[in-house]
C-alpha cells in the first residue's frame, strides 16, 4: 500500500482527494493537514510515502513545509508532490529546490493524479518532458541568488554529465537510450549513479542540480 498524506487548507479539496485515494486498492490516506505546520508534524508522525502539498496554506506555506519534510533525515522515504492551481506558478521552482519530487495541477484528471502518486512513490520525479522544458525555462532565468556548486560534479563522469544534461533538457529514459545509442538498462544505471553521487532523491532534483551548477543554461524566450 502507498501511504498518502493530504495537505490543503480547503476541506472540500482534502475530502475529494481523500475519497479518490481511498477508493483505489493500492493507496490509502494516513492523515490530512490543513496548515503547513500540521503537514510537517503529521509527516513526522505517520511517515507517509507521498505528501500531496498545497502551496498556499496558513501558518507555514507549502514550500517551507516541503523543505522541513525533505530535510528531515528520519523521513528519507517521504516524497512531496506540490499541488498548484497554475502550471507556471512562481512557487513551483522554489518548491522543487526545497526538495519536492514534482508537481500536479489541482485540476489534473483523477487517473493522472493516481498515476502521479505511484510514480513519485516509486522514486521517480514527476516532471514530464514538456513540463520540464516549460518550468525550467521559465524560472531558471530568475532563481534565488546564484550559488554555483561545481564541486558537486567532480565525481561525475563525462558520460554521466551528458546524461544529466539531457535529463535537464527534458528527455525521458527511453529518449536518452535512443539518443545515446544505449540500452534502457544502461541509462537506468547512469541515472542511478547520478542520484547517488549528487545525493538527490529523484529525477526532479537532478534537473535542479543541472541548472544550479551551471551545467545547463535556460534557453531564451519562446
Amino acid at each position: 500500500m502507498i501511504r498518502v498524506l493530504i495537505a490543503d487548507d480547503q476541506a472540500l479539496l482534502r475530502g475529494s482527494f481523500r475519497l479518490l485515494v481511498d477508493s483505489t486498492p493500492d493507496l490509502v490516506t494516513v492523515a490530512e493537514a490543513d496548515t503547513g505546520a500540521a503537514a510537517v508534524a503529521l509527516s513526522a508522525e505517520h511517515r507517509p510515502d507521498v505528501v500531496l502539498m498545497d502551496v498556499r496554506m496558513p501558518e507555514m506555506d507549502g514550500i517551507e513545509a516541503t523543505r522541513r519534510i525533505c530535510g528531515d533525515p528520519t523521513g528519507a522515504g517521504t516524497r512531496v508532490v506540490i499541488l498548484t492551481t497554475f502550471d507556471l506558478d512562481e512557487y513551483v521552482y522554489g518548491a522543487l529546490r526545497a526538495g519536492a519530487s514534482g508537481f500536479l495541477l489541482k485540476d489534473t484528471p483523477p487517473t493522472d493524479l493516481l498515476a502521479g502518486i505511484r510514480v513519485v512513490a516509486a522514486g521517480e520525479g514527476l516532471l514530464a518532458p514538456t513540463v520540464t522544458r516549460r518550468l525550467i525555462d521559465e524560472f531558471a532565468r530568475r532563481p534565488e541568488p546564484a550559488r554555483p556548486l561545481p564541486r558537486r560534479l567532480e565525481a561525475v563522469t563525462e558520460r554521466e554529465r551528458e546524461v544529466l544534461t539531457l535529463i535537464a533538457r527534458g528527455l525521458s529514459n527511453a529518449e536518452l537510450a535512443a539518443y545515446l545509442s544505449l540500452s534502457p538498462a544502461t541509462v537506468k544505471t547512469h541515472v542511478g549513479r547520478l542520484l547517488t553521487k549528487l545525493a538527490v532523491r529523484d529525477r526532479a532534483q537532478l534537473v535542479i542540480v543541472a541548472y544550479e551548477t551551471g551545467l545547463v543554461r535556460p534557453s531564451g524566450p519562446r
